[in-house]
């Protein structure tokens, strides 16, 4: 076997394939061609994205397999084609190089990767043209899309929303259409004459609906606020089902990952509302009267006007950063008025959720005591730059120890003691030339890689002088501050939580604040005493 460390990369770019196990049939290839080089399976280091687009870098086993190949952890990469690295022939050629910058040589099962003009030419050609069939299959997909939606084809919808049954070509005799369940219809008409006629707020008819017993069209007992929400404004319950509701964009930065879920994103890209003047409509089975929609429409807005929530932006200061240690959901904001505000966890809400079964016992926050301690801590942070000052040299320099750079220099001068010997046995005869050409290439390789370390830290030390100076500005930046920070208004004092905290877990005993620049410790309050940040009563403590 050899003794190089190996590795693989697969990936499949929807969940449903996912799902399928279509990623069986790359791991199996690429194991099979990896024991046919003489490595030993039990070795390789596998590196599986699962139901995660092509069209974008941020994926998990992506990012560990390049921090991996950063850190000179791998000498050979196997890829079953460059398209399941990235569908982007520009994301293509950057890993590639990257990659083989570090040292490590990437196989691709469908043809090999030379090193000569023609090898890398082939290979810029063959991704170009990968990328334009791309593009131009998405293009002729979107106008062929839009051109039958023009035509009033609603078979472009592929699917039936609530109170529907989608009918395909092949049994509607060659024309797809919409039609109408009666027993889901009744239900759907039911729920615009609440909030129509009776102006009852969506929660109102989730209960409705749970009290008599209805199931969701999936066989849920409860009914989502989002399910009732997107059947209240769905064009196509008055005649006019509509085509391009929705835009695909790329995915933003996110405040922090969704409970139960990856941070990074999937496809990398994320639905948004289109405006209305580009939707097409289709006409379709009308289950409600235009007059009774355009009242639904309106009792929404009211009941968004009485809900006082603001088109954008945050109402709560630490909106989005409180979660829950004990079940993972967030904390949301809910006031009374300004003597009743409080942080409560969403599975301690007595709202249909699990089935009805409270999910969390944890207790509720006084919204001003903890807005007004975690911004003390802020400041506390903001005022001290030697927490800066230490965060930043340790991010600098995460893993540099005193002699490293003499551990390297010895292992430089080991390999090449190694290499002199042998070439001695060479010139001896005491080995062939099959045996000796691998091996010192293997010797040369990991010199290179030891000897660019090196010179990464001889580099940062010379850097060291320049990052002296600009800490150095922290202790004037934060004397600046000092003053302005207990005066800043709603607005400013949310950007600087935002911008300096990660999260803020809440436990039944303590809340943690997680800055993205860590304390050193926690810093103790001005009495000596422990902070009460819970509204019953319990002791808690900031780390």
């Amino acid at each position: 076997m050899n003794e190089k460390q190996v590795a693989l990369y697969a990936r499949v770019s929807s969940e449903q394939q996912a799902e399928a196990k279509t990623i069986e049939s790359q791991l199996e290839e690429i194991k099979r061609q990896i024991t046919a080089d003489g490595f030993d399976l039990a070795t390789v280091l596998e590196f599986v994205d699962d139901g995660y687009s092509g069209s974008t870098l941020v994926r998990p086993a992506l990012e560990r397999l390049r921090d991996v190949a950063a850190a000179g952890g791998m000498d050979r990469l196997y890829v079953h084609c460059p398209d399941r690295f990235a569908r982007n022939y520009a994301y293509q050629v950057l890993l590639v190089e990257e990659l083989t910058g570090r040292g490590v040589e990437v196989i691709f099962l469908n043809r090999p990767l030379g090193q000569t003009p023609e090898d890398q030419l082939l290979l810029q050609v063959q991704g170009v043209i990968a990328e334009y069939e791309r593009a131009k299959f998405c293009e002729r997909s979107r106008r062929g899309k839009r051109h039958a939606a023009q035509e009033g084809r609603v078979g472009i919808l592929c699917h039936a929303p609530y109170g529907y049954r989608y009918v395909n070509k092949q049994e509607g005799g060659g024309e797809a259409r919409f039609e109408i369940v009666f027993d889901e219809a009744r239900i759907v008409q039911q729920v615009y004459a609440w909030v129509g006629q009776e102006r009852c707020t969506i929660n109102e008819v989730c209960r409705h609906l749970h009290q008599a017993g209805i199931r969701t069209q999936t066989g849920k007992e409860h009914w989502d606020h989002k399910t009732i929400w997107d059947m209240l404004k769905n064009p196509a319950y008055k005649g006019e089902a509509a085509f391009g509701k929705t835009r695909w964009l790329p995915v933003g930065p996110r405040l922090r990952a969704p409970r139960g879920r990856p941070a990074q994103s999937r496809r990398g890209y994320a639905g948004n509302d289109a405006p209305k003047e580009e939707w097409i409509t289709i006409p379709v089975p009308a289950l409600v009267d235009v007059a009774l929609f355009d009242a639904v429409q309106e009792q929404l807005e009211e009941n968004r006007r009485r809900a006082r929530i603001p088109e954008k932006g945050s109402r709560y200061l630490l909106q989005g950063l409180l979660v829950c240690a004990k079940c993972g959901y967030a904390y949301c904001g809910r006031t009374n008025d300004e003597r009743n505000a409080y942080y409560r966890c969403g599975g301690a809400m007595n709202i249909p959720r699990q089935g009805f079964e409270r999910v969390c016992w944890n207790k509720e926050l006084r919204m001003d005591q903890t807005d007004a301690l975690v911004w003390q801590e802020v400041c506390r942070l903001l005022e001290n730059p030697e927490r800066l000052e230490q965060e930043y040299r340790q991010r600098l320099q995460p893993q540099q120890k005193p002699n490293e750079q003499e551990g390297l220099a010895v292992q430089i001068g080991k390999l090449r003691r190694g290499m002199a010997r042998l070439i001695d046995s060479y010139a001896d005869e005491l080995i062939d030339k099959q045996e000796f050409e691998p091996r010192v290439i293997h010797i040369r390789e990991r010199i290179q890689r030891l000897e660019e370390q090196l010179q990464c830290l001889k580099e940062e030390v010379e850097v060291e002088e320049e990052v002296r100076l600009i800490l150095g500005r922290l202790e004037t930046f934060a004397a600046k501050v000092k003053d302005g920070l207990q005066n800043a208004d709603f607005q400013t004092r949310r950007e600087i939580i935002r911008a300096l905290v990660k999260r803020v877990e809440v436990d039944e005993q303590q809340i943690r604040v997680v800055f993205r620049v860590s304390p050193v410790s926690p810093a103790p309050s001005s009495d000596g005493t422990s902070s009460n940040w819970q509204h019953w009563g319990r002791r808690v403590h900031t780390r």
